[in-house]
């Protein structure tokens, strides 16, 4: 919309300076306007354009770990985040746009420093209220959306359409009243409300929804009676706030007294909430539950709250200038009544991390992974709120144990594991919580490889369980000492350990940990040459994956199998095992499991004598194991398989052959290393004859198929249950390689290809369309 040489100037500064900041006041445009700058600049960044959302951030110590999930750095070693960050960086040619700094000003300032001294290729692109004040930076104030010069002649009514303002003015009239458009009628009403409203984005949006009540002159009417009592007001204040301010004001008031209710109630919220969420924390205390739905339908008509679609569920989003007026709200509505909504969203976020652990195994799992994900920034503020409460201390420590597989199946991990020392040094006492909490956190601090921290905790967890009798501590300590045990060499030992996590688990009835203690012990037997009791323990816990209807315990499960299959002899039956595994952690968005899975598919392939298959798989793995932070993270013991593969396709096709097989695994990108993996060929491989290859890797294809039906990021993501980042990583990947601009250009592509596969014939040239 608009703003072509705000983007021009954006982009010329870029190109002078590594850090460009574009500051204004709350509407004005800022976060739009950068990502306009960050879309056109896709093509100059090979390694990639990447949004960080600070807004929902309100805890400076965790800057770098939001950075890195935004960048999807699924880092498992146990390094603070920053220095992740600069490694994962180093080298890299990238642009971040740091969307909202102005509340972690000086911390995003220093960040900024580190990262631009460590990578000299990186650029940053800021949104702010104000410059962050770090050397180097260049600076851009965002104007108002531009309008006719008051002191000119009239412009048709063409040129005015063409103005900024105005042409935002008529696109969301025309959505809010069908039909809607700019004649010689209303065109100077519609001037003046821009004019009233300072051309500022947000202000034009909110004073538009009141057109389904109000016509343009009855608007103007109500703009003018109530900006001009700012003329009474502070001169020390911006006439840019003091308008933004009354708009707000006036869309406040034009609330009815539970939707105003419901705009403080639900500022307690980070990120966005869902309608069940709502009902808990905002009702009660003048709002009855029933009401909820028709009153966030009413602020979503008024456009307080942003309606988002996640495949079956509707979530909404408030603007961070909205959220915070409904937070000065609720702080003036007392003490007492800010305690009681901030007490109810613990609560809330507390037992939906309880619910999703006791709906771990089962049918539903991909779901609640998915939702935990969603609610990530609200489970933070949880944690954050409960941990700093004296008293509940214990609750949080419970509920950071409860997020055990959020932390391992996301990009948390190390956050995951900071939250569980931060509550562990809060709560020294013996109890069942504590103990719960460090053999917790002992699991990620194997996958982190931090073995010595493992041990340490899993005494005291057994201690602990030992005095008190708690029978499940009991088992997960037998488990967990296992993995340690294993990954130090002493195989015998942990194959005692995981005998007792079996026997006590099957004692307890958790069909988690004796899947967990089954998949682990199949292994170990499988590196002691036991073929039958690796293959034994690995058919029991596919029985017990089976009759919960669970699906990612079976796909390490099956990876297992694999594993002992491919150690027999029967390559076929390995590879088919590793590719189902395979499928379902691509679904997942697992790396780590993706990992495990790209290894034994290169040590099948070295078996069969495909050694270039194998250097391409050890190509991209490189990359893999380098995001995780450790080559088969908590799977040390599987390293002497990794090394006599690699040994073996390195003599077999000679140094400068592996090499460059190597080199062009790693040089596939994370979606076409698994397409590669599970399809055999490489992506623009050779085709059948006759036919000419398409560029896109299956899934990427795939993909292109849901852009062209019309689906969003967002709907893409959730229909095949992979991060919103990822789906947009994908169509970035797609629109390079199909040398696009625009979803329409894919969209006939698509059409194209369908056309040509039914015809038989050639691909007709590519559309030209843009947006």
């Amino acid at each position: 919309m608009g703003r072509r040489q705000e983007t021009a100037e954006v982009r010329r500064m870029l190109s002078t300076s590594r850090l460009v900041t574009l500051t204004g006041v709350g509407g004005v445009g800022k976060t739009r306007l950068a990502l306009r700058v960050a879309d056109d600049a896709r093509r100059a960044f090979p390694d990639g354009v990447w949004l960080a959302e600070l807004a929902e951030l309100d805890n400076p110590a965790l800057l770098a770990q939001g950075v890195t999930e935004a960048l999807e750095i699924r880092d498992h070693s146990s390094r603070p985040a920053m220095d992740v960050l600069v490694d994962h960086l180093r080298d890299r040619e990238a642009l971040i746009v740091l969307d909202n700094c102005e509340h972690l000003l000086e911390d995003c300032a220093r960040l900024a420093d580190r990262l631009l001294r460590a990578a000299p290729r990186l650029r940053l692109l800021a949104t702010s209220r104000q410059v962050l004040g770090t050397a180097g930076e260049q600076s851009l104030a965002v104007p108002a959306l531009g309008l006719p010069d008051a002191r000119g002649p009239r412009p048709s009514l063409a040129a005015l359409a063409r103005c900024d303002a105005v042409r935002l003015f008529v696109e969301r009239a025309a959505a809010v009243v069908p039909g809607f458009r700019l004649d010689e009628d209303n065109r100077d009403a519609v001037e003046l409300v821009c004019r009233r409203l300072d051309g500022i984005p947000l202000g034009i949006e909110l004073a538009v929804v009141r057109l389904r009540a109000l016509s343009v002159e009855q608007l103007l009417d109500r703009l003018d009676d109530r900006f001009r009592l700012l003329t009474t007001g502070s001169r020390t204040v911006l006439p840019r706030h003091r308008t933004l301010r009354a708009l707000i004001d006036w869309s406040y008031e034009l609330c009815g007294e539970r939707e105003r209710l419901l705009w403080a109630r639900a500022s307690v919220f980070a990120g966005s909430l869902d309608l069940e969420a709502a009902e808990a924390v905002c009702s009660g205390e003048g709002i009855d539950r029933e009401e909820i739905l028709d009153l966030v339908s009413g602020l979503v008509d008024k456009s307080i709250l942003l309606r988002e679609e996640h495949r079956a569920v509707v979530r909404y989003r408030m603007l961070d200038t909205l959220r915070q007026y409904g937070r000065e709200r609720l702080a003036a509505s007392g003490e007492e009544a800010s305690r009681l909504r901030l007490r109810l969203h613990r609560d809330y976020y507390r037992a939906l991390a309880a619910d999703a652990r006791a709906a771990l195994f089962g049918p539903a799992q991909v779901q609640w992974f998915t939702r935990l994900q969603r609610e990530h920034a609200n489970l933070r503020t949880a944690l954050e709120g409960s941990l700093a409460q004296p008293g509940r201390t214990a609750c949080g420590l419970g509920m950071a144990a409860d997020l055990l597989y959020h932390w391992i199946t996301s990009y948390y991990l190390g956050e995951g594991r900071r939250w569980l020392d931060q509550g562990l040094a809060l709560c020294p006492e013996p109890t069942e919580i504590r103990a719960r909490a460090l053999w917790t956190n002992s699991w990620l601090a194997v996958i982190q490889s931090d073995t010595d921290a493992a041990a340490a905790m899993l005494e005291e967890s057994r201690s602990i369980g030992t005095r008190l009798g708690l029978e499940p501590v009991l088992a997960y300590t037998a488990l967990y000492s296992g993995m340690v045990a294993m990954y130090r060499g002493e195989v015998r030992t942990a194959i005692a350990w995981y005998e007792e996590a079996v026997t006590r688990h099957r004692r307890t009835g958790d069909p988690v940990g004796l899947t967990l203690a089954l998949i682990r012990l199949s292994l170990a037997h499988s590196f002691i040459d036991d073929s039958p009791g690796a293959i034994a323990l690995g058919e029991e816990s596919l029985e017990v994956c089976d009759a919960y209807g669970e699906g990612w315990h079976r796909a390490y499960t099956m990876m297992a199998l694999g594993v002992d299959v491919w150690r027999q002899g029967d390559t076929a039956r390995a590879t088919a095992l590793e590719k189902d595994s395979l499928a379902f952690n691509r679904s997942m968005d697992d790396p780590l499991g993706v990992g495990v899975n790209l290894e034994v598919l290169a040590w099948i392939a070295a078996t069969e004598g495909d050694h270039t298959r194998a250097a391409r798989l050890l190509g991209a793995l490189r990359g893999i194991w380098q995001a995780i932070g450790a080559p088969l993270s908590g799977y040390g013991h599987l390293v002497r398989y990794h090394e006599e593969c690699e040994a073996t396709v390195r003599r077999a096709l000679g140094e400068a052959a592996f090499n460059a097989a190597a080199r062009q695994g790693a040089r596939l990108s994370y979606a076409e290393a698994l397409g590669y993996a599970l399809e055999d060929e490489l992506p623009g491989g050779e085709a059948a004859v006759g036919e000419r290859p398409s560029p896109l890797t299956p899934r990427e294809s795939e993909i292109a198929q849901l852009v062209a039906r019309g689906l969003s990021n967002k709907e893409i993501a959730s229909s095949l249950v992979i991060a919103q980042r990822t789906a947009e990583g994908h169509i970035e990947h797609i629109l390079s390689k199909l040398g696009f601009t625009s979803r329409a250009q894919v969209a006939v592509w698509v059409a194209e290809q369908h056309h040509v596969g039914e015809a038989g014939g050639e691909r007709p040239p590519e559309g030209t369309g843009t947006v």
